[in-house]
């Protein structure tokens, strides 16, 4: 076993986290958990475990986002009025899809999405905002609104294609 100090050891952490692992995997097959960087240990920790919910919630967004556009700005594009959303209606359900399976991955995010959709929403405005900029409108002519109009059920459940007009 390497020898190496709590401070060091901390220093590598921003410096070489790949041999910061390493040390730390070493010390804990060891059993020299006086030794190991415990505080960024747990962090990353933690942190692994908000990756998998980050992916549902960046699903989220995207359905969110095609939600809106649908109901609110299709007729700003000629995606919208000439192809109906379609595009748009196929991203959400690919979405779902993508939530859909990390459920089954991770069962507990079942329970976590639907507490993220305050979030969700905040990062689904910039999208909205920066897509109407690439349209070449200025996103504060519309009204966005600034909490989510949609409940978690609706973004997961409704069909937008009974509500395609032929």
């Amino acid at each position: 076993m390497r020898t190496i100090s709590k401070e060091e050891l901390k220093d590598l952490y921003e410096k070489d986290y790949p041999l910061w692992v390493e040390i730390n995997l070493e010390l804990l097959r060891e059993r020299a958990y006086e030794l190991v960087d415990w505080e960024n240990l747990l962090e990353e920790i933690e942190d692994m475990a908000r990756s998998e919910l980050k992916t549902c919630i960046s699903q989220l967004v995207r359905i969110l986002v095609h939600m809106y556009k649908w109901d609110s700005l299709r007729r700003y594009t000629r995606a919208g009025r000439e192809r109906r959303g379609l595009s748009w209606i196929r991203s959400i359900e690919d979405a779902r899809d993508e939530i859909m399976a990390e459920f089954k991955k991770y069962p507990s995010l079942k329970n976590k999405l639907p507490l993220e959709m305050d979030k969700a929403w905040i990062d689904a405005v910039k999208e909205i905002r920066k897509w109407l900029r690439g349209l070449g409108y200025n996103p504060d002519d519309f009204n966005i609104p600034e909490e989510c109009p949609y409940s978690y059920e609706e973004a997961m459940t409704r069909d937008l294609r009974r509500e395609l007009k032929p």
